[in-house]
């Protein structure tokens, strides 16, 4: 716990506050900004000393009980949460579930990303927005109920994996998928649709059930992806990954090098588009 550190945030954030942002008068008589330490406290429902001394940086240490109660009273955003936590020497508390929410400004460079395909995953392997091409390489998207847009289900229960290569490259995939999901499970364990998820695709996929009690922990990163398209052929891709750190979302980008084959089958691709591809 650094007690000087975790008393000069508490003071910094408190004089941010303006009384009439938490429903209080602002009175004629505020001599600093922000609220007083009294109705720090009384907002957190703790003492007065208490936080008193904690302002002073000698209080004792916070429980995680006290300092979610600071978290509301103080209207810290996410980081800011955190570094609370962290301050106090506490590990933060992990969200409840993965965020649903696309940045504005995600969405924008989908829209402009006309040449690559491109889609946005949350950490329980929902798609949560995609551009055309990224539909036109997968499948129709938009014609699929939300709960069916997900990833991991996708690959493991649908006909989508005889997709991909040869059976070492698909246990590869498979793999990583699962390794992947299981990080996200210790991130967010209050989640009830990660352990729903679980347990249905273990029970529909023999082979998700055998990765998933091998325990393998990992992030998915950059890889090689190999897909045979039943349009335009095999397309031989490089995957990239760019993280949206503040949503734990990833945007995940699909490219082709210039001047082979796959590159061809990738124009080609955006010309066909979605047709002919249906639901899978």
């Amino acid at each position: 716990m650094d007690r000087q550190e975790l008393a000069a945030f508490l003071r910094s954030r408190r004089a941010r506050i303006r009384p009439a942002d938490v429903g209080l008068p602002a009175g004629a008589r505020r001599r600093t900004p922000g609220l007083r330490r009294e109705e720090i406290a009384q907002l957190a429902g703790m003492s007065v000393d208490y936080y008193i001394r904690l302002e002073q940086g000698r209080g004792p240490r916070p429980s995680r009980q006290i300092l979610a109660a600071l978290a509301r009273a103080l209207r810290l955003s996410g980081d800011e949460r955190g570094h609370l936590f962290h301050l106090a020497g506490e590990a933060p508390e992990p969200p409840a579930a993965p965020s649903q929410d696309v940045p504005p400004g995600i969405l924008h460079l989908l829209e402009r990303l006309d040449d690559t395909p491109a889609y946005v995953l949350n950490a329980r392997h929902d798609i949560l927005a995609w551009n055309a091409l990224a539909a036109a390489l997968m499948t129709d998207f938009a014609a699929m109920e939300p709960r069916d847009r997900n990833v991991v289900r996708w690959l493991f229960t649908g006909p989508a994996i005889a997709r991909f290569g040869s059976d070492g490259y698909v246990e590869q995939l498979a793999r990583e998928s699962v390794a992947d999901l299981r990080a996200a499970a210790g991130r967010y364990p209050g989640d009830p649709g990660i352990a729903a998820l679980v347990a249905e695709v273990s029970a529909r996929s023999p082979l998700f059930a055998r990765l998933w009690d091998e325990g393998e922990v990992g992030i998915r990163r950059g890889s090689r992806k190999l897909m045979t398209h039943p349009v335009v052929g095999e397309l031989d891709m490089h995957c990239d990954v760019l993280y949206v750190p503040e949503r734990d979302q990833r945007v995940v980008l699909y490219t082709v090098t210039p001047g082979t084959p796959s590159a061809e089958a990738m124009k080609l691709l955006r010309v066909v588009g979605a047709r002919g591809l249906g639901v899978s």
